[in-house]
């Protein structure tokens, strides 16, 4: 039997993680799908504006990667999103298509026309939310849910009850109103949704399991990432059984973003070691695209796509970022269809400044020539806060290997 941990050429995580001891205090289920939200939630990041091309080509990317269902929007919002909504239904894809839709009968029938497969039926439950906003009790909202829940599913959708800002719930409210839903108008699964990205994991077990023992039903999870564990907040709550996890590209969506979809798919293959049927290298291209139609620029060290996670500019045995990636990284990067990088500046050595001789084909030079070279990098990286060009390396090389 291969280690989970170890994947030759591919990956070398903690062996910690599939410890007898941790991995006895999960309930992982056998499948967990991904729900990915970028074209309803992704969209909703301040400024960002999806056309209906726009859609269409980003569910048929997602598609690509494998995911599970695409939220594709909400129809209610413009004719715009009804037609795109309409037109990802209609292609086809592997992927079921769902739309969102308020706790209101008209917003069901938009799904209807859309040809979505299901629906995601959000009302709020926090308590801030009932409390300041809405003047709602928790008796206002299962009223306001049965009819809309049953509606739904006399038409045949999937639906998936959102009782949004749940980690903010009241505790009685929260075990009062899915008690109250399985009694009246019992959905196909039920969220646990940290809207304001504020709970912690061991919080979102607590949820995901005390949801699967009112319900019986499946889980879904659905986080923000106000205090950046969206991933390891969902992560959490499918060791704790939950079934579905939701996601946005890149991370995107309100304030600090959700779930980001490339980091919970590497977390639940490799972390989790899950068979997830995901195509691990059709997630850069996904979100390089996603990044060039919404115009939010990543990261260099944003993790799974960013553009200088498998780059190195220091560090002894630098030569393995080529030659044995799994000794400098977690993941190789030809997984991801990526390569790993050696730059040059401040903090290059002379490891660094060998390496990037042989790359160019110069060998012979003594080490005090090496290390005056190398001397010389640090300056110009120093000098211009950055790292060194290729054409500067060359520079600064050519001074020692004019009449070499």
């Amino acid at each position: 039997m291969v280690d989970k941990y170890f994947q030759e050429d591919k990956w070398w995580v903690s062996p910690y993680n599939f410890d007898k001891t941790v991995l006895g205090q999960f309930n992982i289920p056998a499948r967990v799908k991904i729900h990915d939200a970028t074209l309803r939630d992704g969209e909703q990041t301040p400024g960002v504006v999806f056309r209906k091309e726009d859609k269409v080509r980003i569910a048929q990317l997602l598609d690509e990667v494998g995911v599970d269902r695409i939220e594709a929007g909400m129809p209610a919002v413009s004719r715009e999103d009804f037609e795109a909504i309409r037109q990802i239904s209609s292609l086809g894809l592997n992927a079921e298509i769902f739309s969102f839709a308020r706790a209101v009968i008209g917003d069901i029938d938009k799904a209807l026309e859309c040809g979505c497969t299901g629906v995601v039926i959000e009302i709020p439950i926090g308590y801030p939310k009932l409390k300041f906003q809405f003047g709602w009790t928790w008796e206002d909202v299962l009223r306001k849910s049965v009819e809309c829940i049953n509606y739904a599913k006399q038409k045949g959708l999937y639906v998936v009850y959102f009782p949004y800002d749940t980690t903010r719930a009241r505790y009685d409210d929260l075990v009062n109103l899915l008690t109250g839903i399985m009694k009246d108008s019992a959905p196909d699964s039920v969220g646990i949704v940290d809207t304001m990205g504020c709970a912690l994991p061991e919080a979102m077990k607590f949820l995901v399991r005390k949801a699967k023992e009112l319900t019986g039903l499946p889980v879904e999870v659905h986080t923000h990432n106000d205090f950046g564990m969206a991933v390891a907040t969902e992560l959490a709550g499918v060791t704790a059984g939950a079934e579905v996890v939701h996601s946005c590209v890149n991370g995107l969506g309100e304030r600090t973003g959700n779930a980001a979809l490339e980091e919970l798919i590497m977390g639940l293959r490799i972390l989790l070691g899950m068979d997830a049927p995901y195509r691990l290298d059709r997630l850069l291209p996904l979100s390089r695209a996603v990044e060039e139609i919404s115009g939010v620029k990543l990261a260099g060290n944003k993790p799974v796509v960013g553009e200088r996670i498998y780059t190195r500019e220091s560090g002894i045995g630098i030569d393995m970022v080529m030659k044995k990636p799994l000794a400098m990284f977690a993941v190789s990067p030809k997984l991801l269809g990526r390569e790993g990088e050696v730059v040059l500046g401040k903090k290059s050595g002379k490891a660094s400044v060998e390496y990037m001789l042989s790359v160019l084909g110069i060998d012979g030079l003594d080490d005090e020539v090496i290390e005056e070279i190398a001397g010389l990098v640090k300056a110009r990286g120093t000098e211009k806060r950055g790292l060194l060009t290729a054409e500067e390396f060359t520079e600064i090389v050519s001074r020692f290997t004019a009449n070499h």
